[in-house]
């Protein structure tokens, strides 16, 4: 019989827990850095005591070299300034992570229906283990790259919408007497959480990977060629 048969016990062992763990937070990872949108604002100090603000608004994916910092010809600090663009573009990173962050959500839950409704084929054949075993241990590799590509994109967005960042964007502040400075920052605390649940991720599907090789024959057919530790190999007659 190939039918659904409901059976709850798999998420009391390793195999079908760890899945849940993995839809969790594979749900926080994507979650935390698809839905970031922030603001930061600038201040200049104009020479002669007045002062000036702007807004830096960015969001997911955080293509900054499309998102404007003075729009259209205006005058700051008696000074023209034409359309400026904040400077940057972190979309690559952040689009992989959000991305694997969703093939891995979605993987985890048709995973789980298997394990919860279709164990009694998945342990019957070849095929179910090993492809699992190959498709999480690739995960894994992704969940390294795109977290360590992520982390490298965050820092990009950081300097970019920091003090310097601004600064090195906005021809006004480049010498004379005007100063600019980032008064106030977006709370990133969300996106650093993004980055530690990305690898928090690689963790974890490397831990599950373990679980699901000993389903497949190749741990079975291992065990099954070690002698037990009481058995004694008999010599052969002359």
């Amino acid at each position: 019989m190939t039918g659904f048969r409901l059976n709850l016990s798999p998420l009391k062992e390793p195999l079908g827990f760890v899945k849940v763990v993995e839809w969790l937070t594979a749900i926080f990872a994507f979650g935390s850095c698809g839905g970031f949108s922030g603001r930061n604002i600038i201040s200049l100090f104009c020479g002669d005591g007045r002062n000036e603000t702007l807004s830096a608004n960015f969001h997911y994916p955080f293509r900054l070299s499309q998102i404007p910092l003075v729009e259209g010809n205006t005058t700051l600090c008696n000074r023209s300034v034409t359309t400026t663009h904040m400077m940057g573009d972190s979309a690559s990173s952040a689009e992989f992570f959000v991305g694997v962050g969703i093939i891995c959500f979605l993987y985890s839950m048709a995973a789980l229906l298997v394990y919860l409704g279709y164990m009694h084929v998945y342990k019957n054949s070849d095929f179910g283990p090993i492809f699992d075993f190959l498709l999480t241990a690739a995960l894994v590799f992704l969940w390294l790259v795109c977290s360590s590509a992520w982390a490298k994109g965050l820092q990009n967005v950081k300097d970019a919408t920091d003090t310097d960042g601004i600064g090195a964007t906005l021809g006004l502040c480049k010498g004379g007497n005007i100063t600019c400075e980032v008064t106030e920052f977006a709370n990133m605390r969300t996106l650093n959480i993004s980055a530690v649940f990305g690898f928090l991720n690689m963790f974890v599907w490397a831990g599950n990977a373990w679980f699901v090789y000993k389903e497949t024959r190749w741990h079975s057919q291992k065990s099954s060629s070690q002698p037990g530790p009481g058995r004694q190999q008999v010599p052969a007659p002359i």
